[in-house]
């Protein structure tokens, strides 16, 4: 039964990827972006909304990855909460309630090739805010230059809060966090735990950055994330010269208004 699940949705995204698109629109660095409209009267306009916002999110995704990733970005809005559930991978309905967007992948080659990627949209995406929607593209952009270097088993929280470094101007914290870093189960709870969750993973990824350098943040992550990965203790002690309590106080007493 879970094959021929499997198969359905490689099927679903193989159709997805071969539809009619708008002609690839290039961007930074010689990228360019294919947009894929599923249907819906709001897909085409977010589409274009996307499309402006490219540019700038490929920048601030190489600003801190690099270059080596996939030259060409695939985009799809959905016309239908149920079109975004199948392609976003499945599950319950209710774990998708307040997503907005995802990047996925088929599969990851053994030469660190990702196949069938895109950044998928879902319908409510087109009522965002641009500041809003600029957000949750370069989040799930960094998701996708980064998917064939980072491993299945990866802490989803770091990975997370990783992405919304990228995404998301120093400014947006969210005011009286809890001091205990999220887990990936907390990512999994839809509404206001997992909005918390994010702000969590976001501000440990923050403190790093501003402690370490967005460097060392990116060397933290492979450490921590990559293929072969590193459990968190050893990645935070070869990586930040840190034990995990330590960095962690620390962390708690940036989050302190009085610091």
């Amino acid at each position: 039964m879970l094959a021929c699940a499997l198969v359905a949705e490689l099927i679903l995204a193989a159709a997805v990827l071969a539809r009619p698109s708008a002609p690839p629109q290039e961007v930074a660095a010689g990228r360019t972006v294919r947009v894929v409209n599923l249907g819906g009267s709001g897909a085409g306009p977010l589409l274009d909304r996307v499309s402006a916002e490219i540019p700038s999110a490929v920048d601030a995704v190489q600003a801190f990855w690099g270059m080596d990733w996939p030259r060409e970005i695939v985009v799809v809005a959905t016309g239908s909460q149920h079109q975004f559930e199948a392609q976003a991978g499945g599950g319950p309905s209710s774990q998708w309630a307040d997503i907005a967007a995802v990047a996925v992948a088929d599969r990851v080659d053994p030469g660190r090739v990702a196949v069938g990627q895109r950044i998928v949209f879902a319908p409510g995406a087109a009522a965002m805010s641009d500041s809003a929607l600029r957000i949750v593209l370069r989040h799930e952009l960094f998701h996708y230059a980064a998917r064939a270097d980072t491993a299945l088993d990866a802490p989803r929280w770091l990975t997370e809060g990783v992405a919304d470094f990228v995404a998301r101007p120093p400014t947006a914290a969210a005011p009286a966090l809890p001091t205990a870093l999220p887990s990936d189960a907390d990512l999994d709870t839809p509404g206001p735990a997992r909005s918390l969750a994010y702000d969590r993973a976001w501000s440990f990824a923050h403190f790093v950055a501003g402690s370490y350098g967005a460097a060392t943040l990116r060397a933290f992550y492979v450490a921590a994330c990559g293929p072969g990965h590193a459990d968190l203790p050893t990645a935070v002690h070869d990586v930040l010269g840190a034990d995990p309590a330590g960095l962690v106080a620390r962390w708690r007493r940036w989050l302190s208004p009085t610091g």
